[in-house]
């Protein structure tokens, strides 16, 4: 049996299996199910061509094929073919259904509020050559990271990297991403880079940093790191050409919780000791495939379910309905919840056969994400821009 096809057939056909049935997270196949079925899920042209199509060429090619072994393994590639023509659709289908949340939560004629600046700097088509040939490369040549910039006194866990366009443009936005990992792993540079760059691109002022982690630190430490980061950057980020006025909070996972919480519980002094006068307010906050309920053997309270108010800021939530991590029913009793009380827009986009991390790689369900937040944020700008409606306080 010619074990060199067997491998990376076998590793596809497991991968689409656990992309299309995911077991939950906490059931005994639950992380290899997770692991094995995430590269399958978000890319499944690169596992097709990749991982079947060439290694059957080869196989052929050389003369593997003359078993009943190798006959066998040309069926389950075979076999396979199907599920992730089932993965592709769900893929690519995503933006249409995107698309609908975004009309849904900001009105069907959105794309005509927008600043005529920001709505010519949109995208309209994913990136196709990248998607099917480069979906892991992050980096962009235009794009300069600045890594390792101290923000607190936590060494390695209180540093963040910036990322800007190398022209350094004036006025940028910022857009701060904190990385997912269960509160007690992962590490900055890691998620959502397709998302950094691309900003980064237009001329954003991005961050990606680390933060305290358990078992050594709880909540609300990472929540006060991720505070100290805002701080930093009102501070900070104009050395690199960003408006820090403009400042949206994003994360994944536990990043999500996190900014959720910091978008909830702005200027909160509880969060901001010994420097509770900084100014920690967010202009919207991005929330991908994130955790929504109470923090690890805590209240209530350490939700951000529990500091919603009609003074919240805009959101736009993503997340999978194959979640094996998180319910995609936690993600839509967040939104709603949000909407029934925020005076402000929230763009709820469920994804179809989304799993958990669908933020990692340049696919076509992360590019259609990307370009929504891209037009969130451009319909957000746009109404700080409108001017408010003046009282008439004269005497009569």
């Amino acid at each position: 049996m010619p074990v060199g096809y067997l491998i990376p057939v076998a590793l596809v056909a497991v991968g689409t299996l656990f992309a299309l049935r995911p077991v939950p997270w906490s059931r005994p196949l639950g992380r290899p199910s997770y692991y094995f079925g995430l590269a399958a899920n978000e890319l499944p042209f690169a596992a097709f061509f990749w991982m079947l199509l060439l290694p059957t060429a080869l196989a052929f090619a050389e003369g593997d094929i003359a078993s009943a072994g190798g006959w066998a393994i040309v069926a389950l590639a075979a076999v396979t073919l199907p599920g992730l023509a089932v993965i592709a659709h769900r893929g690519l289908g995503d933006r249409a259904r995107i698309g609908h949340a975004m009309d849904e939560g900001l009105g069907a004629g959105w794309r005509a509020t927008l600043a005529p600046d920001l709505a010519g700097g949109l995208r309209r088509r994913p990136p196709l050559a990248r998607i099917l040939f480069l979906p892991i490369l992050k980096r962009r040549p235009d794009v300069r990271r600045v890594a390792n910039l101290a923000y607190g006194d936590a060494g390695r866990r209180n540093m963040l990297d910036l990322y800007h366009h190398r022209s350094r443009p004036q006025g940028a936005p910022v857009m701060i991403h904190l990385h997912g990992g269960h509160y007690d792993g992962g590490h900055k540079n890691s998620q959502s880079l397709p998302l950094l760059y691309r900003l980064a691109g237009q001329g954003w002022v991005c961050i990606s940093a680390n933060y305290r982690l358990r078992p050594d630190f709880q909540h609300p430490d990472h929540l006060i790191d991720l505070k100290k980061i805002i701080a930093w950057v009102r501070e900070h980020a104009h050395e690199y050409g960003a408006d820090p006025t403009t400042l949206f909070v994003a994360g994944s996972s536990a990043g999500g919780h996190m900014a959720g919480l910091a978008a909830l519980t702005q200027n909160d002094p509880a969060f901001q000791p010994g420097f509770e006068s900084a100014d920690t307010s967010v202009t919207g906050a991005i929330y991908l495939n994130g955790w929504y309920g109470p923090y690890f053997g805590q209240g209530p309270e350490s939700s951000p379910l529990a500091h919603i108010t009609a003074d919240a800021p805009p959101f736009l939530v993503a997340h999978g309905d194959l979640d094996p991590m998180v319910p995609v029913t936690d993600a839509r009793h967040f939104a709603d919840q949000l909407r029934q009380t925020s005076n402000a827009p929230v763009v709820y986009a469920e994804l179809r056969g989304g799993n958990h991390a669908f933020d990692l790689y340049h696919s076509f369900r992360f590019e259609a994400v990307v370009d929504a937040i891209e037009g969130f944020t451009a319909w957000v700008r746009s109404r700080e821009r409108t001017p408010k409606p003046q009282r008439n306080t004269a005497v009569e």
